[in-house]
């Protein structure tokens, strides 16, 4: 193998690989189970006072579930990709990608579950504030959209143009 070859194509690149799969799944799924653990608290305490809006605001934790789907997909994508010999160049791009769904997700999570919290519990004292809190959730959701376009984006650049590597 020649020097440029064994430079670009170290046995090493495929593991960055393999932490963009793990890291948009993860950080995804992290930020999904938080904003569905705290938008929870605040639909059942408020299925108490009206249990008639119970499943009005579950709108909440379905939208925080929405972000491990993006993970999910982002990790199918990473993962058909990922081969043993592979230039470092894809390896880092797998990373990115995974980095950049998988922190997207968590902070649209947070925002997700301390929208959904809040907004429930006001939305039951004050009905007419749902549909603010139902724009809101969607502004929040769409931090995670932002991750999972640049994800693909960046999986799509990634096998363009580079080294093949032959061991």
């Amino acid at each position: 193998m020649d020097v440029v070859n064994m430079d670009r194509c170290p046995v090493y690149a495929s593991f960055f690989g393999a932490m963009g799969c793990a890291c948009s799944i993860v950080f995804t799924v992290v930020g999904a189970s938080y904003g569905t653990a705290k938008s929870s608290g605040a639909i059942f305490s408020s299925g108490i006072i009206r249990p008639e809006r119970l499943m009005q605001n579950t709108l909440c934790a379905i939208m925080a579930q929405i972000l491990s789907i993006y993970g999910l997909v982002a990790s199918v994508i990473i993962s058909g990709n990922l081969v043993e010999k592979m230039a470092l160049y894809t390896g880092f791009l797998q990373l990115g990608a995974g980095l950049a769904v998988g922190l997207c997700g968590l902070a649209a999570g947070f925002a997700i579950g301390i929208v959904g919290d809040v907004g429930v519990r006001a939305s039951t004292q004050q009905p007419r504030l749902y549909v603010g809190m139902v724009l809101i959730l969607i502004f929040a959701e769409v931090l995670g959209l932002y991750g999972v376009i640049v994800s693909i984006l960046m999986l799509t650049r990634s096998t363009i143009g580079v080294t093949e590597c032959l061991y």
